[in-house]
């Protein structure tokens, strides 16, 4: 029964870990900088026969 308690701890505090982790680890959406975006678009550049994603 002390094992299975213990798992349970263990497992809950991972849960919680993660979540914190997860929320201050800088990896989110950026917004986008409109002013340093350039005013033609990509396809505009493309070559025939090449496919740009």
């Amino acid at each position: 029964m002390f094992i299975l308690i213990a798992l349970l701890a263990l497992g809950v505090w991972a849960l919680v870990a993660t979540v914190i982790e997860l929320r201050r680890d800088g990896y989110r959406r950026i917004p986008t900088d409109w002013s340093r975006v350039a005013e033609q678009d990509s396809l505009d550049r493309a070559e025939a026969g090449h496919v740009y994603r």
